[in-house]
Formats: structure tokens, sequence, C-alpha cells
């Protein structure tokens, strides 16, 4: 097992120790399997190897957990391409599911994004089905849509990615005589950023590792920062267990980073109790003081962040050297829209954040938009029973809907008439009111927060975090007068942002725009870490220890980004409220 910090050159350990079994023991190309994650791994892996021998051919296997395992399963089943299931499939099939079992959620994108994780992390982990409880819906709505999307993927034949996994863990269980041909095959498997495999994984290498047990793993614990997606940093950690005579290697010399950005690095991720101890150094120089820097609020914190960037442009530095960080791409949209206007330049490691295509921008657009006398059905449908009105689809069969026959509809249900009269005065009286105080009006007067309250418990999420989602639209209205000025800002920054995706999908120039999660990997000369506040880093959903551990893995994981120069910044305020600088500054100081 090696231990690798951050900016220690575990690809170089790999690539050269692949190298060094081949040319110094004979060891035979074929029989060597590199596993990693990510198919840009694994390709720079072997573009190395081939360059570093070479050549422009090897034996040696590269790949990827899912690439490797697809290959066996392909060998024993004779699949090909047509039995991959495509996102768009997956997303269909799921969407079926949810309009039968979770109707209210159908219109939800984020839905059914956090339910393919939450398949992913059944499948990942061997969790049984019985004893697993959805973080996302009601457990039989969860454990209906599972199996319904178990069948219908057997029925058309159909693998998914972790599908990959499962059956090649099941074929080798059950076809020992094929598990034996592979054994014979990978005799000596490395195994790269081994702190993010999960149990399914794992129990797959192990199988594959015997009878020799000839593994070699490299990885950091301390960056083990993918627990939502299955990894399980405890594997690691208990590796020892598992091979006793294993022999363990410290890659404690990082040659990336100034050596006080490592020193604060260090003394954050010291914090964590469940880990392995050691001890980095840097032959780098000392260079600049780490900046913690507070703003009034994250409208101040982009413009500044934007003055410095065009200051190190007119200095003729390169803007790629430059990345600003954040806990979520949402927390990244204020600065998005300042770059744009600051006409600077930047890649974008995640989608574009588009708050404006959210359900719940759509339901205050639909809402503001029958204020101003547009009662087009698809707006009415949008947010009629948003608070519940128990107003029925059927009672709205015009292309433009009026109150008045509504009424008619009803006119047998008092209490049903006086609920659209209700409406009806909560629509007009937002005629004259700007986006910013409408919202206020919807949320407060129309009881809309109420609704997110029984939507998140119906969801299990936290209100908070629809809360937050309903702060940042009606705080991006705030400096309009009218709805057609917002809608106008809307389109046109709408636009920009696709163009901007399709320009930095060809160039990928500029100054990098990442969340934590995505940096992981890359390092630049300079970089920010924004809202470095509480709830936000450490993010509020982590309450237990464990998930502490793992979001100051994940700040770590920020930090050691920088080559040179590091700054981390928090706001006073955001939304008009309150906010506390993060526990972890308190920490690195």
């Amino acid at each position: 097992m090696v231990l690798a910090g951050p900016g220690s050159g575990k690809t170089s350990v790999i690539v050269e120790r692949t190298e060094y079994m081949i040319c110094q023991h004979g060891i035979s190309e074929s029989s060597i399997l590199v596993v990693t994650f990510s198919k840009a791994a694994a390709r720079e892996m072997k573009e190395r190897f081939l360059a570093r021998r070479k050549t422009e051919r090897s034996g040696v296997t590269f790949g990827t957990f899912h690439g490797v395992f697809y290959g066996i399963l392909k060998h024993a089943y004779h699949l090909n391409a047509s039995n991959i299931i495509r996102p768009e499939q997956r997303n269909q099939f799921l969407k079926e599911l949810v309009c039968s079992c979770c109707p209210d959620m159908k219109d939800e994108k984020e839905f059914l994004e956090d339910l393919a994780g939450e398949i992913s992390l059944v499948k990942g982990n061997r969790v049984s089905l019985e004893h697993y409880y959805s973080t996302n819906c009601p457990d039989d709505a969860f454990r209906k849509i599972y199996r319904g999307y178990e069948a219908r993927c057997r029925r058309e034949r159909l693998l998914d990615f972790d599908d990959m996994l499962v059956q090649c863990y099941e074929l080798f269980v059950q076809r020992p005589d094929i598990l034996q041909g592979w054994q014979q095959k990978f005799q000596h498997i490395l195994v790269d950023e081994f702190q993010d495999i999960n149990q399914l994984q794992y129990d797959i290498i192990r199988m594959l590792a015997k009878p020799e047990d000839n593994l070699f793993i490299v990885g950091d614990d301390d960056q083990s920062i993918y627990h939502f997606r299955g990894a399980r940093p405890e594997i690691m950690l208990n590796f020892k267990r598992d091979y006793p005579k294993m022999e363990q290697v410290v890659l404690d010399v990082n040659y990336r980073s100034t050596g006080t950005i490592l020193q604060k690095a260090s003394c954050l991720i010291g914090n964590n109790r469940k880990r392995y101890e050691k001890k980095l150094s840097t032959p780098n120089e000392g260079g600049a003081p780490v900046k913690i820097v507070a703003y009034q609020n994250p409208y101040e914190e982009a413009q500044d962040l934007c003055r410095e960037i065009v200051q190190y442009q007119n200095e003729g530095k390169d803007l790629r050297q430059v990345a600003v960080l954040s806990r979520t791409n949402m927390e990244a949209s204020v600065l998005v829209e300042k770059l744009m206007e600051y006409q600077i330049p930047f890649t974008i490691r995640d989608r574009l954040p588009n708050l404006y295509e959210h359900w719940i921008a759509a339901n205050m657009m639909a809402y503001l938009s029958m204020g101003q006398g547009d009662m087009s059905r698809s707006n009415f449908l949008a947010v009629m029973n948003r608070p519940n009105r128990y107003i029925s689809r059927e009672a709205v069969y015009e292309s433009a809907v009026s109150f008045e026959s509504l009424r008619m509809f009803y006119e047998d249900k008092d209490w049903m008439c006086d609920r659209v009269d209700e409406m009806e005065i909560h629509i007009k009286r937002l005629k004259n009111m700007t986006p910013y105080a409408g919202i206020t009006y919807i949320r407060h007067g129309i009881g809309y927060e109420e609704y997110l309250r029984d939507y998140a418990l119906e969801r299990k999420i936290k209100p908070e975090d629809l809360y937050e989602v309903l702060d940042r639209i009606q705080e991006s209205s705030r400096e309009y007068l009218t709805l057609a000025e917002w809608q106008e800002h809307i389109r046109q920054y709408t636009q920009q942002a696709a163009e901007q995706q399709q320009n930095l999908n060809e160039k990928g120039e500029g100054v990098t725009i990442a969340t934590l999660h995505s940096s992981k990997g890359l390092e630049f000369d300079r970089v920010y870490i924004i809202n470095v506040n509480e709830n936000v880093i450490p993010y509020r959903k982590a309450q237990l220890d464990f998930q502490l551990e793992e979001e100051r893995r994940l700040f770590y994981v920020g930090m050691t980004r920088a080559r040179k120069e590091l700054k981390l910044c928090y706001v006073y305020k955001q939304y008009d409220k309150k906010m506390k600088k993060s526990r972890f500054l308190d920490e690195i100081q």
C-alpha cells in the first residue's frame, strides 16, 4: 500500500513500477492490469507508460473498473454496445416509474438524478434492498422504482454502469472456472486512487488477485471525497486487516505547493481522527502567506475577485493558472455572472449553473406572469396546487384559464369556490409589485414556503435546501423594477451561458471554475476558494462525525490544488442573513 500525499507523484510511481516489473523482473506485459476510476486517468497513465517505454503499443491493460469488468462480461456473454443503457434511456425509464410512484415529483430533474445516484449506491455497496432506507423519497416508493427499473433493464437486455460490476461479481461467484481464467491472465494488479473504491469493486479485485495476491494499491485516505458515490475510505484504512503481510510505503514529499500552503493544509487535515498519520514536506520555498479575506456579501466577493483576475491578466500572466473553487456549482453562480460582465474568459468543470432552469424559478415566473395577466394553462397548472388548493386538472380545460370558469366548475362546492376566490385575490395583488416584492408575497402571503416545507418532508430533504434556491432566485431579481426587465436579463444570461458552454467545450481557456469535488487531480499557480462559511464549507448536511471528516478532506483537496498562492474568502451576509465564517478557517490558523 502506497500512501501518496497530494502532489507527491503517484501516477509516476505506478508508471515506473510497471516498467520496473517488466524490465527488471521479466514479468509478461499481458499479465499486468492497471486499474483506475476515470477514462482520462487511465489514458494519461497509458500515454506516460508508452512514452517512457518509447513504444506505441503495449500488452499491459490500462482501464477503468467499469471498462475492465465490462470486457470480462463481454467475453463471457458476447455483449455489445447496444446492451449498455444510454443516459437518456435510463432517465426515461426512471421518469415513467416516478410518474406512477411519486407523481408530485415527476417534473423535477434533480429528483431523477438523486434517484439514479441512490440506485447506484445500493448496487455498488451490495446493500439489501429490504434494509435500505431512501434519502430521497418514501421507502416503499423507492423500492418500487428500484424493482421496476431493474425489471425493465432485464426485459430489454440492458446493463447500466453498476450492472457491469454486479454481473461481473455474480459471474465470478457462479463460474469459478471463468474466474480462474482471469486470475491466470491478470497476475499483477495495480490500483490507482484506492481511497475512492466501493465495496463491490473491492470484492471483485480481491477475487481477481487470488491466489497470488499480487496487489499494489496507491491512494490517499486524506483525499477520499466521494462517499455520496459509494466510496468507502474505511476499505483503505482496514487494508492491513485483510492483508496482514502488507507492506506500507508513504510518499510524503509534496512537489506542488509552497511550504506555507502545505503547512496550513496539514494543520487542517490533522483535525481528522480516522486517518493514517503522515507528515508531508516540500522542497519548495515558503512562499506567500495564505490569505483569509472577509467580504460583506457574495456580490462584493465576486467583484473583488474579478478585479484581481483582470490585474493578474494585465501583468501578462496566464489565466489558465487561476482557479476559483466552490462547494457546489450554485455557489459559483454570482461569480459566473460577474465574469461574463467583465468579459473574463473562463472554463467551467461542471455544468454551467443556471438558476433560472430550476423548477422553483419556473414556479415564481408562473405566479408573477399570472400577476401580469398571462393566465395560460401551463402557468396555471404549474402552481395551482403549490400550495395545495385541491384544484383538479379536469377543472383546467381552457388554453387561457379564467377564475370565472373555475367557479362554475365548482359551483356546488362552496369551500372550493372560496379557494378560487382567494387565489384570484392573491394573483391580482401581484400585479403592481416588483419581482422582488412579488416573490416575498408568494413566499409568505400565498404560502409557497409552507408548500416547500411539505414537499421537503415527502422528499426527505431539508426545507433549508429549497429555501436557499428560492433565496438565490429572489436575490437575482432585486435590481429589476419590472418582470419584463428581469425576464430580459434571464434571457440574455441563458443565451450567454449556452454560448459560453459551447465555447468552453471547444477551447478550454481562461480561469477555471470548479467545485471542490471536480478540482481533484488539478493544480494551479493561484487558487481562490469562495464562501468558506458554516453551512457551506462544511456543508449543512454534514451532521455526523464521518460526514464532517469528509467535508474537511474536501476542503483539504481544494487547498492543495494551489502551487503558489491561496486565498480563502468568506462573507458576512448572504440574502440578508448573517453568515458565520467556517470553523475550518480557525483550524488552519
